[in-house]
């Protein structure tokens, strides 16, 4: 494994230096359903800049080193890794609970329909979590690691950098319900996707951005099929040729085996490339082509991300920060595991 040191101090120190400031100040909360609960997701955490540099020096060059490892292994890792921190952050805020595996006391996140068999990378994760326990115990949460595992996997595959502030504690229990219905869904439309981040304090801009996160990584046939249907074709204003090839690749398998590229034309490389896909009517998901036929709004801006790549990466990484510092409950509610799987009671 090989030392990145240089890399995360120079980011660090830039970001810090773009920043002015150190540590995020308190945020709206905002309320949202979940499943008939009240659950209250906001910006309620204090968040730190290069919050280990002293606790725990190494952190972030071990989290870029087994990033780096996975990805060049399996280039899908990237995306895996990036999805895993957004599945976290939007059920109950960043909290790691998706890491957390079912116990006595908690049906957990992973077996929610939106997780189970899709979910992806939890042994980078534990692999990330025992090196850096060995090296600086109980005091680098899971959740921090998912937020830098993300990031790093975005640059990897040539997407832009950001300094990822730090601070996050780990939840103490899980829920599958809250899972179920707090993740948006493929079949999605851009009202609905609207909504949903909004209710968390993301704006359309952020939620548009943030689905450009589907330049990397794969899906399953079974989660486009409404793409397929005659119907939804007229109606979306699709690419025919592009749903036929769709077609012969879903027809050839089995559906619910099957999968393709979200991103056909550039799918390892982190870029606009899908912003250019949805105006030529080459959404893979219902969800994505949604954002341009659905909402004068949305298209708009995914014809800006498409004309001009640097505005993208600037409004995705302000957008990651962003969703990066939700939280569902009071940080001091949380703690820091020692296992990314069980809370440390257990």
């Amino acid at each position: 494994m090989k030392p990145f040191e240089l890399f995360v101090v120079v980011t660090m120190v830039a970001a810090v230096a773009m920043s002015g400031a150190t540590t995020s100040p308190l945020r709206f909360n905002k309320t949202c359903e979940d499943g008939g609960l009240d659950v209250h997701i906001g910006f309620n955490m204090v968040l730190e800049f290069g919050l280990y540099r002293r606790s725990c020096p190494e952190a972030e060059s071990i989290v870029y080193a087994w990033v780096e490892d996975a990805v060049s292994r399996d280039l899908r890792m990237a995306a895996s890794l990036l999805r895993l921190h957004f599945h976290d952050c939007f059920v109950n805020g960043c909290d790691a609970s998706v890491l957390l595996d079912d116990n006595e006391g908690f049906e957990g996140e992973k077996t929610a329909p939106p997780n189970l068999n899709s979910l992806r990378g939890f042994e980078v994760i534990d692999t990330i979590k025992s090196e850096i326990e060995s090296v600086c115990p109980e005091t680098v949460s899971c959740a921090d690691i998912l937020a830098m595992a993300a990031r790093d996997s975005v640059i990897l595959r040539g997407g832009p950098s950001w300094e990822v502030e730090l601070g996050r504690k780990d939840a103490k229990t899980a829920s599958k319900t809250a899972a179920a219905s707090s993740l948006p869904s493929p079949n999605s439309t851009a009202p609905i996707l609207i909504s949903m981040f909004q209710k968390l304090g993301l704006s359309p801009s952020d939620m548009v951005a943030l689905s450009g996160a589907h330049t990397l990584g794969k899906a399953r046939c079974s989660s486009f099929a409404a793409r397929l249907q005659p119907t939804a074709a007229a109606s979306q204003g699709d690419n025919l040729e592009f749903l036929e090839s769709l077609q012969q690749i879903c027809s050839s398998v089995d559906p619910a085996a099957a999968i393709t590229h979200l991103d056909l034309a550039t799918p390892s490389t982190f870029d606009n490339r899908y912003f250019i896909n949805l105006l030529s009517g080459e959404g893979l998901l219902p969800s994505d082509q949604a954002l341009v036929a659905q909402d004068p709004q949305t298209r708009s801006i995914v014809e800006t991300y498409a004309e001009d790549q640097s505005v993208f990466f600037q409004d995705f990484k302000n957008a990651m920060v962003k969703m990066g510092a939700l939280s569902g409950t009071d940080n001091n509610d949380g703690e820091i595991r020692r296992d990314c799987r069980t809370v440390n009671s257990f």
